[in-house]
């Protein structure tokens, strides 16, 4: 079965060049697209033709650093206790609800996100879950709602010293026991995941890089988020945070990810860009928290990508925050500003990870009142665009979302669970 997408202008995601005609769109996971002449006179049965006359066609867009855990924290009540720094909103917020939730609200949580990804055109998830008391399945249960949905996905969970050493055997356990059964399962994949440094022990790293080489795996972690990080790594260890990171073996693999590394020195810089780590900065989450900004001199641009944090699905938006932010600060510029969007796609296909094929596509609907041509797209895409220009998304050969609503579960079912289960959450909170 094929989609064929006729009156075509397809975007190229790498080189930005348009071509126009009909796609044939091939379903399987990383299947292809193909240009052809015609629409078959007797199309196979259950092949469909759609018109795209006058839309962009593009690659779907891809989450470099994500909090599923936090799907369903939108509306919920502020804490009565004062937050005036990033560990007070870590302790007060975030480490209060994660260990609240259960198997329920963990699928409810990843309902949310796979909505939010799918109206957004956010056909890849790369997540980092934390549900330390909840632990057992959970990564399971995400997988297992993000694959109903239609989204590909790497996954990992936070090994963490701060619930105690059961409740950090458990979480080793679940990252164990996902790698294992993502050897042979078709969608599965994931990562060895850490909270940060500052709550990582150096039984606790250890034990975690054990698992990365025992699973030829990356390491996925938040990395100088707050100068508390770094301020902790020094007194603790006589170090900073990339430099112990480094010291365990956490570079060597591509497969790695960084998130924020906001406060790096000049020595740390140095570091990373002798590793193979990836980079997921998450601007507006850095904002929100007042932690500082991210600035990418001295790294390595390619290493460079965009995530989210949990704030949202919307890595539209998230790419037109992190340049009007980065523009500012640095001078960054609109074509390296898309280039970090896109350098998620490019580290799922230099890992060889499964799911992001050409058949991930986006389809736009601008309406634009100036004309668009192969030299002004980004200008449109930071400039004129927001995500309510996504009308469909494909994933794997699919439509998941079609004319501007989800076609792979019933929307208002899965609305209303999460709802249902965002008001336990709250309860407990």
């Amino acid at each position: 079965m094929s989609i064929y997408l006729k009156n075509a202008t397809y975007v190229d995601w790498e080189t930005l060049k348009f071509k126009t005609g009909i796609i044939k769109v091939n379903q399987g996971q990383n299947a292809g697209i193909e240009f052809v002449d015609a629409v078959p006179t007797a199309p196979t049965q259950g092949d469909e033709v759609v018109d795209v006359a006058g839309k962009i066609v593009t690659h779907a867009f891809a989450c470099g650093h994500h909090h599923i855990y936090s799907g369903l924290a939108g509306g919920m009540p502020f804490p009565n206790k004062p937050m005036n720094n990033f560990v007070e909103i870590l302790q007060h917020l975030w480490w209060n609800l994660d260990k609240k939730l259960d198997l329920d609200m963990i699928k409810a949580s990843a309902y949310a996100v796979a909505l939010g990804c799918a109206k957004n055109g956010v056909s890849f998830v790369i997540d980092h879950h934390a549900s330390p008391l909840c632990i057992r399945d959970s990564l399971k249960t995400i997988a297992d709602v993000l694959d109903e949905v239609g989204l590909s996905h790497i996954l990992c969970v936070e090994h963490s010293d701060r619930d105690g050493e059961e409740a950090l055997q458990n979480n080793l356990d679940e990252t164990a026991n996902y790698l294992e059964m993502a050897k042979t399962h078709p969608t599965y994949q994931g990562l060895v995941g850490l909270h940060a440094s500052f709550t990582c022990g150096d039984s606790n790293l250890k034990r975690s890089m054990d698992l990365m080489e025992k699973f030829n795996s990356g390491l996925h972690i938040h990395v100088a988020e707050d100068l508390a990080d770094e301020s902790h790594c020094e007194q603790r260890y006589s170090k900073r945070v990339v430099e112990r990171l480094n010291d365990f073996g956490a570079l060597k693999s591509s497969k790695s990810i960084f998130a924020h590394c906001i406060h790096l020195n000049d020595s740390e810089r140095a570091i990373m860009n002798a590793g193979k780590a990836y980079i997921a900065v998450n601007t507006d989450s850095n904002l929100n928290n007042r932690v500082g900004t991210f600035t990418s001199h001295g790294l390595n641009p390619d290493r460079i990508m965009l995530g989210t944090d949990g704030m949202y699905s919307n890595m539209m938006e998230s790419a037109k925050t992190h340049y009007f932010v980065n523009h500012a600060l640095e001078n960054l510029q609109v074509p390296d500003a898309y280039a970090r969007l896109r350098n998620v796609n490019r580290y799922i296909r230099e890992n060889h990870f499964k799911g992001d094929g050409d058949n991930n596509l986006v389809i736009l609907d601008p309406k634009m009142p100036t004309p668009l041509h192969e030299g002004n797209f980004l200008g449109h895409f930071f400039y004129g665009w927001n995500s309510s220009v996504v009308e469909c998304m494909i994933a794997q050969g699919k439509f998941v979302l079609r004319d501007r609503q989800v076609a792979t579960v019933n929307e208002n079912e899965v609305l209303s669970f999460c709802r249902t289960q965002a008001e336990r959450l709250w309860s407990k909170l």
